[in-house]
């Protein structure tokens, strides 16, 4: 038996059959003037079937066109079957039918990640530590301490994107200092958006850096007045130095990458988040780091679907790369589970404008629009969907040129294509993509980095950065996603509040009404929006009839909770295909039971991941182990000038 038939298998019936559900059905009915009176008259009559399972007295954003709300829905094979009220809803039951009631908490739809990396995340998941969502430098350096003694030699402690500085309640990051005396002997490498990394001597030593150490092509090494290695790595103008300098670190051991896996997908589905399309990534080769979800899929023991991008490794050999791949995996290939998306987000490394604002924006190599045209064509000779990171106008722009000049010569024709991340994009640009067809994946990098951005380009520049409204207002299919792991966190809740009240994850205002959205459209973007980008638009992120039974029932209600509680939300209950892959709260007895952590001193044994309680991180490390925390002046000063300061320097 698979595990998604278990999981069938195993769910209760928290609702009492007979006349007495009738009776709490119709009591429920009217309760709200938004929810829906009785079901579409698209759906099927009951005569037609029974349900499998069927979810009642809740508050169900559809996402219909009409953006209905009901209060229960139907599911049969995997798929939705009807939606309406109570009454209308309950005729679908029989005897086998499943039962849950919804105690009128507001689900939605499972969210869709248009623009990710889970594959290569999952794969580093259980040795990472978290700083996503903790408020406090000292909380965070509490984490850091005790995760370190617990971590056995040979290997780091690693904090890896999901946070910034301007989270903490010091609105500063650590200092070299701190690092030291807090880990003295385990390696520690603490990742700082695409900017910069923080190494401890010990890390130093692992990596193999000294004053003999050359400066990689596009890296910085930081050295004192001695010529020594300080700890501070920095990205010029990209982030090769960052992900090599990673890289050096162990990897855990195939058995463990399956485990690691595995609970990054619990993770992100007790945020609610049914399916994500992998954007491939640095030190992502295919096919063998796509091996262990290919494994998890043969054995059905994925939670996420995955629609997963193909993204080359080899500077000036792209072209091989994606020649190789048209010819031995077709584009779609796969289920609905598990399926290959298309090619990106790397096309061509000579397009590649990483963002770092704390750095000019670069200029792309001459030999740009030669290596695209090549890429591109190929592409669309074997219609194969594409995408293509672009930060800054500037680059898409000579993108655009390119890809107007092949779709003259052969036509794109529907092939679904876009534009990642396009924080800069002018209106120009905008139409263009809309007038070959082309889509846009926004994500909430600019929570994270937004008060560098206004430090460098100001704050009237920031107001339309990226300008979501105006791509909507052209008609550009737009889809929402995070970028996690290593520069924002993989909360699509983190996200929604960036979309809702335009602000930082620091507090600092960002938009103004012109460029934010009702929470309704938010949640679009990150539903039937997204599911354009993996060419799926009518196969899910709507809960109507015939659509993939995708949903996730909310811990409080995204509708009407204050705008900076949006962030704190979470799933407590969500389902992918009808099955529940993840309970909590009164819906605990309908998840499937928690997989222990491998290895068992791993962060993620410890601390969990998003939002661990603040009180979990506190006890984490008793009282007398956090006098090496006060603040202290690092020798390695920020080359902005508030590196560690302390100082809120934007708002």
């Amino acid at each position: 038996m698979s595990t998604h038939e278990s999981l069938t298998n195993d769910v209760p019936n928290p609702v009492n059959s007979g006349r007495r559900d009738f009776v709490k059905a119709s009591l429920a009915l009217g309760m709200s003037p938004l929810i829906g009176g009785c079901a579409t008259s698209a759906q099927p009559s009951p005569e037609e079937g029974l349900a499998d399972l069927v979810l009642l007295n809740g508050r169900i954003a559809t996402q219909d066109e009409r953006r209905s709300m009901v209060q229960a829905v139907a599911i049969k094979d995997g798929r939705i079957y009807a939606t309406g009220d109570d009454a209308a809803v309950i005729r679908y039951r029989g005897n086998s039918t499943r039962t849950i009631d919804l105690n009128r908490r507001t689900v939605i739809p499972g969210l869709i990640d248009s623009h990710s990396h889970p594959i290569r995340g999952g794969l580093y998941y259980n040795l990472e530590l978290r700083w996503d969502g903790v408020p406090s430098l000292a909380d965070a350096m509490r984490m850091l301490q005790e995760q370190a003694r617990r971590t056995p030699p040979n290997h780091w402690v690693r904090v890896v994107g999901g946070w910034s500085q301007f989270q903490f309640a010091e609105k500063r990051m650590p200092t070299l200092d701190e690092l030291n005396a807090a880990a003295p002997d385990t390696p520690v490498f603490v990742l700082n958006l695409y900017a910069t990394a923080l190494l401890n001597r010990a890390a130093l030593r692992a990596a193999g850096y000294d004053r003999d150490t050359p400066n990689p092509p596009g890296g910085e090494i930081q050295r004192d007045g001695a010529g020594n290695p300080t700890g501070l790595l920095i990205a010029k103008p990209n982030a090769f130095i960052l992900y090599s300098t990673l890289a050096k670190g162990p990897k855990l051991p195939y058995d463990q990458q399956l485990n690691s896996t595995r609970q990054f997908m619990r993770e992100l589905n007790r945020l609610g988040v049914t399916s994500v399309i992998d954007a491939g990534g640095g030190f992502q080769n295919y096919p063998q780091d796509y091996e262990v979800v290919s494994a998890l899929h043969r054995q059905n023991l994925l939670t996420l679907r995955l629609a997963a991008n193909l993204f080359t490794q080899r500077a000036n050999q792209e072209l091989d790369d994606f020649s190789s791949w048209t010819k031995s995996v077709k584009a779609g290939q796969g289920d609905d589970m598990y399926r290959i998306n298309g090619a990106g987000e790397m096309l061509v490394y000579s397009a590649a404008d990483f963002e770092d604002f704390f750095e000019p924006r670069p200029n792309m190599a001459d030999r740009m629009e030669g290596d695209l045209t090549a890429v591109v064509r190929l592409l669309s000779q074997n219609r194969w969907p594409f995408r293509m990171h672009a930060t800054y106008d500037e680059t898409i722009t000579r993108a655009l040129n390119v890809f107007e000049s092949v779709n003259r010569e052969i036509p794109f024709d529907g092939v679904h294509w876009m534009i990642d991340h396009a924080e800069t994009i002018s209106p120009r640009n905008i139409d263009r993509i809309r007038a070959l067809q082309g889509g846009i994946a926004v994500q909430h990098r600019m929570a994270f980095q937004g008060e560098q951005f206004i430090n460098r380009y100001g704050k009237a520049q920031a107001e339309q950065t990226p300008p979501i409204k105006r791509m909507l207002s052209a008609g550009v299919p737009v889809g929402a996603g995070t970028d996690a792991t290593r520069v924002a966190s993989y909360n699509p809740f983190v996200s929604l509040y960036w979309l809702v009240a335009g602000k930082t994850i620091g507090g600092t205002p960002i938009y103004t009404d012109a460029n934010r959205l009702e929470r309704m459209e938010a949640l679009r973007l990150w539903t039937v929006g997204s599911a354009w980008f993996s060419s799926e638009e009518r196969k899910k992120g709507a809960l109507v009839p015939g659509q993939l039974a995708d949903l996730a029932v909310l811990s409080a209600d995204y509708f009407s909770v204050p705008e900076d509680q949006i962030k704190s939300l979470e799933s407590v209950l969500t389902i992918v295909g009808g099955k529940p892959v993840y309970g909590s709260a009164e819906f605990k007895n309908l998840s499937p039971p928690p997989l222990a952590v491998s290895p068992e001193w791993s962060p993620v044994a410890r601390y969990g991941g998003y939002g661990a309680p603040l009180a979990q991180r506190a006890a984490a490390v008793p009282p007398h182990h956090v006098s090496a925390f006060a603040a202290t002046s690092s020798a390695a000063s920020h080359r902005h000038g508030f590196w560690g300061s302390g100082c809120d320097c934007f708002v």
